[in-house]
């Protein structure tokens, strides 16, 4: 058990780092974006039905996909901060007593 204590590694961080984490979100968001942009004038050039075609349609439909749901990610993001926070409060609360 002693072993384990010394080598446990703990992953902390503060609420100012938020800032970070929302803006590479939003970074992300928008490299997205740009990537379905992007994909969506390639296809343009290309013949219909064709090999490259259809790849791309089915690529364009995987990104459409995952962009629809950055939402309920973002959301279960913050979900998951504000349990965080409430957890390490009420602990804290909890060991002041």
């Amino acid at each position: 058990m002693q072993d384990y204590e010394e080598n446990k590694e703990v992953a902390e961080f503060q609420i100012g780092d938020m800032l970070g984490i929302g803006i590479t979100f939003i970074i992300l968001v928008i490299a997205i974006a740009f990537g379905l942009d992007l994909v969506e004038d390639t296809k343009e050039d290309m013949t219909v039905n064709g090999y490259a075609y259809n790849a791309t349609i089915d690529g364009e439909k995987a990104i459409s996909k995952f962009t629809g749901k950055l939402g309920m990610i973002a959301g279960a993001v913050v979900v998951a901060i504000v349990i965080g926070v409430l957890v390490r409060y009420l602990y804290n609360a909890g060991q002041t007593r």
